[in-house]
């Protein structure tokens, strides 16, 4: 399988290839006009992305706070109008 390949060689055979890539763990490049721009392959060869979480300090000190017996009190709470 080759490893890097022209988007017009991508058209003619993509099934072929997706197949191919999602069978493997590696990597083919797809080019236009020489310049990479793409790269097919299984999704099991990428890195899962953890994603960072920032709470706010507002956030956290709502969280902290007993909830009132007044539904309306906690809205009022959310919403910020108090």
């Amino acid at each position: 399988m080759p490893s890097s390949l022209t988007i017009k060689q991508l058209h003619a055979k993509t099934g072929d290839l997706v197949r191919k890539a999602g069978a493997s763990r590696t990597f083919i490049t797809i080019t236009d006009r020489g310049i990479p721009i793409a790269v097919l392959t299984s999704p099991s060869a990428l890195k899962p992305r953890r994603r960072k979480r920032t709470l706010l300090p507002e956030y956290i000190a709502l969280m902290s706070k007993t909830p009132s017996t007044d539904v309306m009190d906690d809205l009022d709470a959310v919403r910020g109008d108090r």
